[in-house]
């Protein structure tokens, strides 16, 4: 109740007909059912220009961040890997101490990335925890698939991509949904690195039209009459909404792979 509650309410006050929204009034279900909010949000520049940078900020992030983070854990899984301990030792390492905001933002300075969609991917590539995880896994599998795979010819890319990523799937599929809501949600970054607001991601636009007293973050300019008079409360819980609404539609979707992901690091005969 505590989680499904405040998540009716922003729901009931998205969709209520501005003719009938009352400011502080607490309906779980709206008197008069209206998408006019929504029509206007979809409407506005900034809104749309937000969602195209979320989503791309999503899409690549999440691409690149599977690439690495499987290849880095399959390479160290090979113990012919030149450095493999000393890499590995660098990467608990980083579990342990985090250098903060301010190396970081040295870092991306330098680098050029400043007020780059860029800085909130590139930062990112991976972390220890899903190395870790996914090294786990790999090491988990059936060592004899391997040596099966090596009579018939193949080397270790052909390991990689004809034994490990088949049999990586549940693995992959829960990754994917871990570093796609990381970079859907992403906003300290996109706080200190993006200072265009024509680059902001949509949780930027949010905070600036939900948290900032007054601020009509997406604007009026365009809209027409009935929508000038749109309730700022109905217009911000529509953001919401709409924020949350792609998670929430491609999760059930892979819902049945977080089933096989629980058992990540087990074998199964």
């Amino acid at each position: 109740m505590i989680c499904l509650v405040p998540f009716l309410y922003v729901v009931s006050v998205s969709l209520t007909d501005p003719e009938v929204y009352v400011p502080f009034q607490f309906n779980l279900i709206p008197e008069k059912f209206s998408l006019s909010s929504y029509a206007y949000l979809l409407s506005t520049n900034s809104f749309l220009m937000a969602l195209k940078n979320t989503i791309y900020i999503t899409v690549v992030g999440t691409i690149l961040n599977l690439v690495v983070t499987f290849t880095m854990a399959y390479g160290l899984t090979r113990k012919t890997l030149p450095g493999r301990k000393i890499i590995f030792y660098a990467v608990i390492f980083t579990l342990v101490f985090n250098p903060g905001i301010v190396p970081n933002f040295l870092l991306v300075q330098n680098l050029g990335l400043i007020n780059s969609h860029w800085s909130l991917i590139l930062v990112s590539l991976t972390n220890a925890w899903s190395l870790i995880v996914v090294k786990s896994f790999m090491d988990s599998l059936p060592p004899e698939l391997e040596e099966a795979a090596r009579i018939d010819g193949c080397n270790d890319i052909g390991v990689f991509f004809r034994i490990i990523i088949p049999l990586s799937m549940p693995a992959i599929a829960t990754f994917t949904l871990f570093f796609a809501v990381a970079h859907w949600n992403t906003y300290f970054n996109a706080l200190i690195y993006l200072t265009d607001s024509s680059k902001w991601t949509l949780q930027m636009l949010i905070k600036t039209l939900v948290i900032d007293s007054g601020s009509d973050a997406v604007g009026q300019a365009g809209a027409t009459p009935e929508q000038a008079t749109l309730p700022q409360e109905t217009i911000r819980m529509a953001s919401i909404v709409l924020s949350m609404l792609p998670i929430l539609v491609v999760y059930p979707f892979l819902q049945k792979y977080f089933a096989k992901g629980v058992m990540l690091g087990s074998v199964k005969e």
